[in-house]
Parts: C-alpha cells; sequence; structure tokens
C-alpha cells in the first residue's frame, strides 16, 4: 500500500448529502490517490468506484462522510466489500501503511503468486494482508483466478522496469555517469503516483546498497 494525504474542506457536492460520488469528489480523490486503486496499486483503472473505507450500510453519515471515501477500482472494491471494515487507513498520518506490509512481485510474468508479509502484528496489518491475498492472489473462482494473473502480471511488468535499471547500476562497465542515470530512473519508479511503487520500493529496500541509497526518498 502506499500513503495519502487527503484534503480538506470536503468537497462541496457532500453537503447536500444526495451524492457521495460528485465530480468534484472523483476530481479531489484522484488527486489525492494519484490515480490509482489505493488497495492494489492499479493506475487510470478502466472501472472506478468511490469507495467507503467503512461500509456504510445505510448509515448516512459514513455514506457522505468525505474521511470515508476512497478511490478504488470496481474489482478491489468487490473483494472488499463489507468484509474487510478493519484495514490500514492510508490517510492516516499515524500509521505507515507502506511500512507496514512487505510486497514483492511475482518472479516471472506468469508467477503464480505475489509475497505480501507483515511487518508489525498490528490487527489492521493482520486484515489487510488477507484482503491483499485476495486481490493479488485469489484462485477461488475462475473469474478471480484469472483477474489476478492479470494483474502480477502488470505488477512484474512494472518490476521489470526495474530490473533494467538495477542491472544498469551494477553493471561491470557501469560509469559513474550510468549509476547515477539508474538511481535517477529508480527514484521515479519509487514516486508514489507510480503503479505498484510499493512492490518496487520493497524490491529496493531488500538491496543492501540501493536500499540505503533510495530509503529517504520513500515518503
Amino acid at each position: 500500500m502506499f500513503n495519502a494525504t487527503r484534503s480538506y474542506p470536503a468537497p462541496a457536492s457532500l453537503a447536500q448529502a444526495r451524492s457521495y460520488d460528485g465530480q468534484d469528489v472523483y476530481t479531489e480523490l484522484r488527486r489525492i490517490f494519484f490515480d490509482k486503486c489505493y488497495i492494489c496499486e492499479t493506475n487510470d483503472p478502466h472501472d472506478i468506484n468511490v469507495e467507503h473505507f467503512l461500509s456504510h450500510e445505510g448509515n448516512e453519515e459514513l455514506k457522505y462522510h468525505w474521511d470515508n471515501l476512497y478511490f478504488a477500482c470496481s474489482r478491489c472494491n468487490n473483494i472488499k466489500s463489507t468484509v474487510f471494515n478493519d484495514i490500514i487507513d492510508c490517510c492516516d498520518p499515524e500509521y505507515d501503511a507502506f511500512r507496514a506490509i512487505k510486497l514483492l512481485p511475482p518472479m516471472s510474468p506468469r508467477g503464480k503468486s505475489v509475497i505480501i508479509a507483515a511487518t508489525n502484528d498490528h490487527p489492521r496489518t493482520l486484515k489487510t494482508i488477507e484482503l491483499l491475498a485476495k486481490v493479488f492472489n485469489s484462485n477461488h473462482t475462475v473469474n478471480k483466478r484469472i483477474s489476478s494473473e492479470f494483474l502480477r502480471t502488470k505488477v512484474f511488468k512494472q518490476y521489470n522496469l526495474l530490473l533494467d535499471q538495477i542491472d544498469s547500476f551494477y553493471a561491470p562497465i557501469a560509469t559513474p555517469d550510468d549509476k547515477e542515470t539508474s538511481i535517477e530512473r529508480m527514484k521515479i519508479l519509487i514516486k508514489r503516483n507510480m503503479p505498484y511503487s510499493a512492490f518496487i520500493r520493497w524490491c529496493i529496500l531488500e538491496d543492501d546498497t540501493l536500499g540505503p541509497l533510495l530509503a529517504n526518498d520513500m515518503d
């Protein structure tokens, strides 16, 4: 997951309590979450939802409350449903959503799973791991299995961009300028607005040389 900062005041349309997905809500959520689903980190998803972090289930206050509205793809919204209310809030400044869960990509374009591991035993972290396992590694239905495969392939493609830069950085004939160029490109790949940035960041943190070089660029 990635950390996000919610803006205030709330979009004006929410004050009318008639619609929680007005144009101003969508526009601001897209900005806050970098045009990415806050759960799977797919950018520019084709089918997007204004997702309720806590299921409103008829509660009018939760239904229109700005702090309860998130930007999610329809697939993640469907998987999360009303089951995963107690997950990490990536907009909570007191909780580092990124560092709470280690995410490592599949090792091939058709890898069977991604690695999802907790870095603490907070109940919200453990519940989020359960959700992410269903998002990235689900195989309990044909639809979910195929869509998980597609998602993991997208993650691998982004990971492959990182591998190119790592290879250039460690090349025996790499010059100081070559290394600097690779580092600058890695800095782009770990930006929060990039797809699957959490995966890319954790791959870098696992490297004894690159981790210390880039850790301070991971907000």
